[in-house]
């Protein structure tokens, strides 16, 4: 059973048939499984702050690996990416949530916007920055681009009380660079500038200093305009890269 932020049960999507997925998932377990460095694995542990077990496979490993899983398979299909998502997040150990994020992020385009509460469960399911940015900005993004009407979602998601939804939301925009909808994005910042917990924080200040790339005038003005509402911690990221 997985759990939520909250340490409620997941209601987990129905999964869908996917002959594709039970080819994935058996070359999987299998080659990650017999890659696995339980010495290495404790100490990944502990530096996510214990949010889930780890095979002990470092990034450029991992994705060494991955390719092998992948390779001469057919490319997904919607219900392929719900089956293998929500599979690897049924897995125990770490590596295969990032799996299934690399997964998604190279197939998005075969989602539609019907993937969204899919990513949704992802996103509040085990949740840590390490996979929770990845979805904002790669898939939640992508989803919302593709389809604007899936704004209204975020618009939801800014207010939830699960702090991940909020920081995915916060985080959704952060590749679109001049298709950004500013107005949204310093709506979304000033409805959490009151928000006392450092991941929000920290989004806050990411997400504006990402549109700084873009717009840096903008930032400037918008955090002049607003000056007082934020805290110190969102400000020195908003403004790293920019002078003040």
């Amino acid at each position: 059973m997985r759990v939520t932020a909250d340490g409620t049960a997941a209601r987990t999507p129905p999964v869908p048939h996917s002959p594709l997925a039970d080819t994935v998932l058996e070359r999987l377990t299998a080659v990650y499984g017999a890659a696995a460095d339980p010495g290495r694995a404790a100490g990944m542990r502990a530096y996510m702050k214990d949010v889930a077990p780890f095979l002990g496979l470092p990034t450029p490993v991992r994705r060494d690996l991955s390719r092998t899983v992948v390779e001469g398979l057919a490319r997904p299909d919607e219900a392929d990416c719900t089956a293998v998502a929500v599979r690897c997040w049924e897995l125990p150990e770490r590596e295969y949530q990032y799996f299934a994020v690399d997964y998604l992020r190279r197939h998005v385009r075969r989602c539609s916007s019907g993937f969204l509460p899919v990513a949704r469960h992802l996103v509040t399911t085990v949740p840590w920055w390490d996979t929770v940015d990845l979805l904002a900005a790669h898939v939640v993004g992508a989803l919302v681009a593709a389809d604007p009407e899936l704004t209204a979602d975020m618009d939801e998601w800014i207010g939830d009380d699960d702090l991940w939804l909020a920081r995915a939301a916060l985080l959704h925009q952060l590749r679109y660079k001049e298709r950004t909808d500013t107005e949204r994005l310093f709506g979304y910042c000033l409805r959490q500038s009151g928000h006392q917990d450092f991941f929000i924080r920290k989004a806050i200040g990411w997400s504006l200093r990402e549109y700084a790339r873009t717009d840096p005038d903008a930032v400037r003005a918008f955090l002049a305009r607003e000056q007082g509402r934020f805290a110190p911690l969102s400000v020195r990221e908003a403004l790293k890269n920019i002078a003040a």
